[in-house]
Protein backbone atom coordinates (compact mmCIF):
# COMPACT_ATOMS: atom_id res chain seq x y z
CA UNK A 1 0.00 0.00 0.00
CA UNK A 2 2.96 2.57 0.91
CA UNK A 3 4.27 1.86 -2.67
CA UNK A 4 0.30 3.00 -4.62
CA UNK A 5 0.51 5.38 -2.11
CA UNK A 6 3.54 7.44 -4.21
CA UNK A 7 0.76 7.50 -6.95
CA UNK A 8 -2.01 8.82 -5.66
CA UNK A 9 -3.43 12.29 -5.22
CA UNK A 10 -3.91 12.33 -1.31
CA UNK A 11 -1.44 10.06 0.57
CA UNK A 12 -3.61 9.94 3.79
CA UNK A 13 -7.17 8.87 1.48
CA UNK A 14 -5.29 6.14 -0.46
CA UNK A 15 -6.47 5.63 -4.02
CA UNK A 16 -10.14 7.12 -3.74
CA UNK A 17 -8.37 10.25 -3.78
CA UNK A 18 -7.41 9.53 -7.64
CA UNK A 19 -3.94 8.57 -9.41
CA UNK A 20 -1.63 11.11 -10.18
CA UNK A 21 2.58 10.64 -11.47
CA UNK A 22 2.67 14.06 -9.71
CA UNK A 23 4.82 12.67 -7.07
CA UNK A 24 7.17 10.48 -9.16
CA UNK A 25 8.26 13.74 -11.11
CA UNK A 26 8.95 15.20 -7.72
CA UNK A 27 11.17 12.49 -6.71
CA UNK A 28 12.93 12.61 -10.31
CA UNK A 29 13.38 16.44 -9.66
CA UNK A 30 14.76 15.60 -6.00
CA UNK A 31 16.84 12.61 -6.57
CA UNK A 32 17.84 11.97 -10.16
CA UNK A 33 21.50 12.07 -9.24
CA UNK A 34 21.16 9.85 -6.65
CA UNK A 35 19.92 7.31 -9.10
CA UNK A 36 22.25 8.28 -12.07
CA UNK A 37 24.88 7.48 -9.43
CA UNK A 38 23.48 4.39 -8.30
CA UNK A 39 23.66 3.21 -11.92
CA UNK A 40 26.74 4.77 -12.79
CA UNK A 41 28.67 2.90 -9.80
CA UNK A 42 26.77 -0.41 -10.98
CA UNK A 43 27.93 -0.19 -14.34
CA UNK A 44 31.32 0.83 -13.22
CA UNK A 45 31.09 -1.63 -10.06
CA UNK A 46 30.25 -4.70 -13.31
CA UNK A 47 33.17 -3.70 -15.04
CA UNK A 48 35.94 -3.76 -13.01
CA UNK A 49 34.68 -6.95 -11.45
CA UNK A 50 34.26 -8.62 -14.59
CA UNK A 51 38.29 -7.65 -15.32
CA UNK A 52 39.31 -8.70 -11.81
CA UNK A 53 36.44 -12.10 -12.57
CA UNK A 54 36.93 -13.46 -15.08
CA UNK A 55 40.95 -13.98 -15.17
CA UNK A 56 40.70 -15.06 -11.30
CA UNK A 57 38.08 -17.65 -11.71
CA UNK A 58 39.84 -19.21 -14.91
CA UNK A 59 43.28 -19.03 -13.10
CA UNK A 60 41.72 -21.06 -10.09
CA UNK A 61 39.68 -23.45 -12.37
CA UNK A 62 42.52 -23.95 -14.51
CA UNK A 63 45.00 -25.14 -11.64
CA UNK A 64 43.34 -26.36 -8.84
CA UNK A 65 44.37 -27.33 -5.75
CA UNK A 66 44.79 -26.46 -2.08
CA UNK A 67 46.45 -23.14 -3.02
CA UNK A 68 43.82 -21.88 -5.16
CA UNK A 69 41.05 -23.23 -2.62
CA UNK A 70 43.41 -20.80 -0.26
CA UNK A 71 43.09 -17.57 -2.74
CA UNK A 72 39.01 -18.73 -3.49
CA UNK A 73 38.53 -18.17 0.64
CA UNK A 74 40.58 -15.33 0.70
CA UNK A 75 38.68 -13.65 -2.28
CA UNK A 76 35.71 -14.10 -0.56
CA UNK A 77 36.58 -12.68 2.68
CA UNK A 78 34.20 -9.89 2.58
CA UNK A 79 31.35 -12.09 2.45
CA UNK A 80 32.27 -13.10 6.31
CA UNK A 81 32.56 -9.04 7.36
CA UNK A 82 29.04 -7.05 7.67
CA UNK A 83 29.07 -3.72 5.20
CA UNK A 84 29.54 -1.67 8.29
CA UNK A 85 33.16 -3.42 9.56
CA UNK A 86 34.30 -3.18 5.62
CA UNK A 87 33.05 0.51 5.55
CA UNK A 88 35.04 1.25 9.01
CA UNK A 89 38.14 -0.34 7.73
CA UNK A 90 38.06 1.62 4.30
CA UNK A 91 37.48 4.66 6.38
CA UNK A 92 40.52 3.87 8.74
CA UNK A 93 42.62 3.38 5.65
CA UNK A 94 41.82 6.10 3.41
CA UNK A 95 39.43 8.46 5.37
CA UNK A 96 42.23 10.73 5.26
CA UNK A 97 43.06 11.43 1.83
CA UNK A 98 40.46 13.72 1.25
CA UNK A 99 40.12 14.03 -2.32
CA UNK A 100 39.34 10.48 -2.49
CA UNK A 101 37.45 9.62 0.42
CA UNK A 102 34.99 12.73 -1.19
CA UNK A 103 34.94 11.10 -4.53
CA UNK A 104 32.36 8.25 -6.13
CA UNK A 105 34.95 6.22 -6.48
CA UNK A 106 35.69 5.82 -2.96
CA UNK A 107 32.41 4.02 -2.88
CA UNK A 108 33.08 2.24 -5.72
CA UNK A 109 36.04 0.47 -3.89
CA UNK A 110 33.88 -0.58 -1.18
CA UNK A 111 30.60 -2.34 -4.13
CA UNK A 112 33.62 -4.23 -5.68
CA UNK A 113 34.86 -5.36 -2.69
CA UNK A 114 31.43 -6.57 -1.16
CA UNK A 115 30.44 -7.76 -4.90
CA UNK A 116 33.67 -9.02 -6.42
CA UNK A 117 33.26 -12.72 -5.00
CA UNK A 118 29.86 -13.54 -6.56
CA UNK A 119 31.64 -12.55 -9.79
CA UNK A 120 34.29 -15.13 -9.42
CA UNK A 121 32.02 -17.84 -8.13
CA UNK A 122 29.12 -17.41 -10.32
CA UNK A 123 31.57 -17.74 -13.22
CA UNK A 124 34.07 -20.82 -11.57
CA UNK A 125 30.99 -22.54 -10.77
CA UNK A 126 30.85 -22.93 -14.25
CA UNK A 127 34.34 -23.45 -15.86
CA UNK A 128 34.50 -26.07 -12.84
CA UNK A 129 32.23 -28.19 -14.61
CA UNK A 130 34.16 -28.28 -17.72
CA UNK A 131 37.26 -29.58 -18.90
CA UNK A 132 39.05 -26.74 -18.96
CA UNK A 133 42.81 -28.51 -19.98
CA UNK A 134 41.23 -30.57 -22.93
CA UNK A 135 39.93 -28.12 -24.26
CA UNK A 136 42.72 -25.37 -24.45
CA UNK A 137 45.00 -28.67 -25.52
CA UNK A 138 42.96 -29.34 -28.74
CA UNK A 139 42.67 -25.30 -29.59
CA UNK A 140 46.57 -25.54 -29.08
CA UNK A 141 47.04 -28.48 -30.99
CA UNK A 142 45.19 -26.28 -34.00
CA UNK A 143 47.84 -23.70 -33.55
CA UNK A 144 45.59 -21.28 -31.46
CA UNK A 145 47.60 -18.56 -29.30
CA UNK A 146 46.96 -18.29 -25.49
CA UNK A 147 44.58 -15.23 -25.91
CA UNK A 148 43.00 -16.70 -29.01
CA UNK A 149 41.93 -19.72 -26.60
CA UNK A 150 41.54 -17.50 -24.10
CA UNK A 151 38.67 -15.73 -26.22
CA UNK A 152 37.09 -18.30 -28.36
CA UNK A 153 37.34 -21.47 -25.61
CA UNK A 154 36.79 -20.01 -22.53
CA UNK A 155 34.92 -16.86 -22.48
CA UNK A 156 32.05 -18.30 -24.31
CA UNK A 157 32.21 -21.27 -22.14
CA UNK A 158 31.66 -18.87 -19.09
CA UNK A 159 29.03 -17.34 -20.54
CA UNK A 160 26.45 -18.44 -18.25
CA UNK A 161 28.45 -17.38 -15.52
CA UNK A 162 29.67 -14.11 -16.68
CA UNK A 163 25.65 -12.92 -16.82
CA UNK A 164 24.47 -14.89 -13.56
CA UNK A 165 27.36 -13.00 -11.87
CA UNK A 166 27.08 -10.06 -13.53
CA UNK A 167 23.09 -9.59 -12.77
CA UNK A 168 24.12 -10.33 -9.34
CA UNK A 169 26.56 -7.47 -9.24
CA UNK A 170 24.60 -4.71 -10.88
CA UNK A 171 22.03 -6.09 -8.39
CA UNK A 172 23.96 -5.88 -5.10
CA UNK A 173 25.17 -2.41 -5.86
CA UNK A 174 22.27 -0.52 -6.59
CA UNK A 175 21.08 -2.13 -3.61
CA UNK A 176 23.57 -1.67 -1.16
CA UNK A 177 22.74 0.17 1.76
CA UNK A 178 24.90 -0.11 4.94
CA UNK A 179 27.91 -0.06 3.09
CA UNK A 180 26.89 2.79 1.43
CA UNK A 181 25.45 4.64 3.79
CA UNK A 182 28.62 4.38 5.88
CA UNK A 183 31.31 5.91 2.56
CA UNK A 184 28.41 8.44 1.09
CA UNK A 185 29.16 11.96 1.33
CA UNK A 186 26.27 14.44 1.68
CA UNK A 187 27.06 15.18 -2.34
CA UNK A 188 27.24 11.76 -3.07
CA UNK A 189 23.95 9.62 -2.35
CA UNK A 190 23.12 6.60 -3.81
CA UNK A 191 19.40 5.33 -4.17
CA UNK A 192 19.11 3.50 -1.46
CA UNK A 193 20.53 6.26 0.57
CA UNK A 194 18.14 8.58 -0.57
CA UNK A 195 15.13 6.36 -0.12
CA UNK A 196 16.42 6.64 3.81
CA UNK A 197 16.71 10.15 3.62
CA UNK A 198 13.27 10.76 1.99
CA UNK A 199 11.79 8.64 4.66
CA UNK A 200 13.68 10.69 6.63
CA UNK A 201 12.52 14.04 5.85
CA UNK A 202 8.39 12.74 6.45
CA UNK A 203 7.46 13.74 3.21
CA UNK A 204 5.52 10.26 3.06
CA UNK A 205 4.47 10.99 -0.49
CA UNK A 206 7.93 11.34 -1.80
CA UNK A 207 9.04 8.47 0.21
CA UNK A 208 6.07 6.25 -0.88
CA UNK A 209 6.90 7.11 -5.00
CA UNK A 210 10.82 6.88 -4.50
CA UNK A 211 9.94 3.12 -2.99
CA UNK A 212 7.96 2.67 -6.33
CA UNK A 213 10.80 4.06 -8.27
CA UNK A 214 13.36 1.63 -6.60
CA UNK A 215 11.06 -1.43 -7.19
CA UNK A 216 10.95 -0.39 -10.70
CA UNK A 217 14.45 -0.66 -11.25
CA UNK A 218 15.65 -4.01 -8.72
CA UNK A 219 12.24 -6.06 -9.57
CA UNK A 220 13.28 -7.09 -12.98
CA UNK A 221 17.14 -7.67 -12.01
CA UNK A 222 16.28 -9.75 -9.29
CA UNK A 223 14.34 -11.69 -11.79
CA UNK A 224 16.86 -11.70 -14.20
CA UNK A 225 19.60 -12.87 -11.64
CA UNK A 226 17.13 -15.64 -10.71
CA UNK A 227 16.41 -17.32 -13.55
CA UNK A 228 20.72 -16.57 -14.46
CA UNK A 229 21.41 -18.33 -11.86
CA UNK A 230 19.15 -21.13 -12.51
CA UNK A 231 20.89 -21.49 -15.48
CA UNK A 232 24.27 -21.81 -14.90
CA UNK A 233 23.32 -24.08 -12.09
CA UNK A 234 21.83 -26.02 -14.57
CA UNK A 235 24.91 -25.84 -16.54
CA UNK A 236 27.32 -26.57 -13.52
CA UNK A 237 25.76 -29.73 -13.09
Amino acid sequence: MSVLAGITVNYFKGVSSGLTFKWVLNVWELYADSIFLSLWLAIACLIVTLIIGLPAAYGLARHPGWLSRLLEEFISLPLAAPGLALALALLQLYGTLSGFRTSWTFILVGHVLYTLPFMVRSILAVLAAMDLKTLEEGAASLGASPWQRFRDIVVPNAMPGILAGALTVVTLSIGEFNLTWMLHTPYLKTLPVGLADSYASMRLEIASAYTLVFFVLIVPLLMAMQWASARAQRIAQ
